[in-house]
């Protein structure tokens, strides 16, 4: 019987346990792959996406949230197309300087972070890295997508870390789509079209400072 006890409580702590914040940018990162790869591919390039180390995770696989981040990020991009193309001209960045890149990418996530965080607001900014990703591969500068990756997991592990540990991890972006309330339903278009207004401020608020 204790035997029987102790199992179940060493159970309940492996399936019951919060993410740490090393598997969430892991996570981050490996999201980060498979969107820039898909965002590529629908642009008519190849990328061959490093094999990344897959953290170890109970909070639903990697493939169903990936699949999730995908279509809605597509959602985003059709919702507004020309706001998710040319973001490289659109900031008026070289593609060909990684710091350049980097230093952009992070300056509008911190802006469309600046008034909290949403699960839209998450959604955008992977939308923005796979735009970017499209504008280095197109000038032949394929080694400053591997930036975008990294200045990705960078973000989430300063500022994203705690709000997802408090949604429960990644798992949660699926309820933006198998949830069958239509109130919720709403509550995701209302976020992305305000997120798709923050993302455009953001990009505003970085060229004004470049001037």
């Amino acid at each position: 019987m204790e035997t029987l006890r102790r199992a179940s409580v060493f159970a309940a702590e492996v399936y019951d346990r919060s993410p740490t914040d090393k598997e969430l940018v892991l996570q981050a990162r490996a999201l980060c792959r498979d969107y820039i790869q898909s965002r590529l591919s629908r642009a008519g390039f190849g990328w061959s996406k490093p094999r990344p180390t897959k953290p170890a995770s109970s909070w639903g696989t990697e493939e169903e949230i990936s699949v999730v981040l995908l279509w809605l990020g597509e959602e985003l991009e059709y919702m507004r197309p020309n706001v998710y193309r040319n973001v490289a001209w659109q900031l008026n960045i070289n593609v060909e300087s990684e710091s350049a890149v980097s230093d952009a990418f992070l300056a509008v996530a911190t802006d469309i972070f600046s008034t909290g965080v949403t699960w839209g607001k998450v959604v955008s900014l992977y939308a923005v890295a796979g735009a970017l990703a499209v504008d280095c591969v197109r000038e032949d500068h394929q080694i400053t997508v591997h930036t975008i990756i990294d200045c990705m997991g960078e973000f989430v592990r300063k500022n994203l870390t705690t709000w997802l540990k408090s949604r429960g991890g990644w798992a949660d972006l699926t309820k933006c789509v198998v949830n069958d309330n239509a109130g919720f339903r709403s509550h995701w278009l209302v976020s992305s079209l305000c997120t798709l207004k923050h993302y455009v401020t953001a990009m505003a608020l970085y060229l004004l400072q470049e001037k």
